[in-house]
């Protein structure tokens, strides 16, 4: 948290009309601002500075500190949202905080606002989650409870991938009107190039770990997509849902607010 010197430093000099309000904004938007605890630095105040607050990653953590964590996070029920959660996880986190909620699919836990994580999922949104194949939804699913989580209204196109190229065409309307696609897809990583030819939209792939023997985890589906002949593609990491899911929601945040 800010010290108390600081906080009475601006406020002092609002009250001597030494500094407007919105200064005094953005001054406490970039002061440093880290709660620390055993073994975490939690950046309390990065919402302020993004519009977007801090993610608990929830591997490595023990229980104590992963509830500790979301605990500082969520007081005076701010929104939390813990990624790659663990089924014994879940099971700490939900007796800690008995109102959240858990997507065991998407490994998310969100505490203060709801994840919809429940099909029939939305046909239609500004950004459209498409996976070549169903083993691809995990991955899928952490982008869109995560977009979610964040406001947005995701839509998901599941299980359209190259293998039966025929299954995009009735998307493609939704396709093109989206403001930014995010295909998922492991084996070979063909789709995001297929799609990215076909319609107006920026195309964020993300690879998945899904697939045989040479497709090594997800490196071949990665090096297809690095590789692609397709313009306006992105690449994230591979089986990074949450990543492409941020990134996309920072796009929409941002082009909300430059049309206004």
């Amino acid at each position: 948290m800010h010290n108390e010197p600081d906080i009475l430093r601006i406020l002092s000099a609002i009250a001597h009309n030494n500094l407007t309000p919105e200064a005094a904004l953005a001054e406490l938007r970039y002061h440093p601002s880290i709660q620390t605890m055993e073994g975490m630095n939690l950046d309390v105040h990065r919402k302020m500075r993004t519009g977007f607050g801090e993610t608990v990653f929830a591997p490595g953590k023990s229980d104590q500190h992963l509830c500790q964590a979301v605990g500082l996070l969520s007081e005076d029920g701010a929104p939390v949202l813990v990624s790659r959660v663990s089924p014994a996880q879940a099971a700490v986190l939900s007796g800690a905080f008995p109102t959240g909620e858990w997507s065991e699919q998407a490994r998310l836990f969100s505490v203060n606002a709801a994840l919809g994580i429940v099909p029939p999922w939305p046909k239609e949104g500004s950004v459209v989650i498409v996976t070549a194949g169903s083993a691809d939804m995990p991955v899928a699913l952490e982008a869109f409870g995560t977009l979610r989580f964040h406001g947005c209204s995701p839509a998901l196109a599941p299980d359209i991938g190259v293998a039966g190229l025929h299954r995009i065409k009735p998307w493609l309307p939704v396709l093109d009107a989206a403001a930014i696609i995010i295909v998922v897809a492991g084996m070979e990583g063909a789709l995001p190039s297929v799609i990215a030819g076909l319609v107006k939209a920026p195309v964020l792939a993300v690879p998945t770990s899904v697939g045989y023997g040479v497709s090594l985890g997800g490196f071949a589906a990665l090096a297809g997509m690095l590789s692609s002949c397709s313009p306006g593609i992105s690449v994230c990491n591979i089986d990074n849902g949450y990543g492409a899911a941020m990134f996309a929601a920072r796009l929409v945040r941002q082009a909300a607010s430059d049309s206004q």
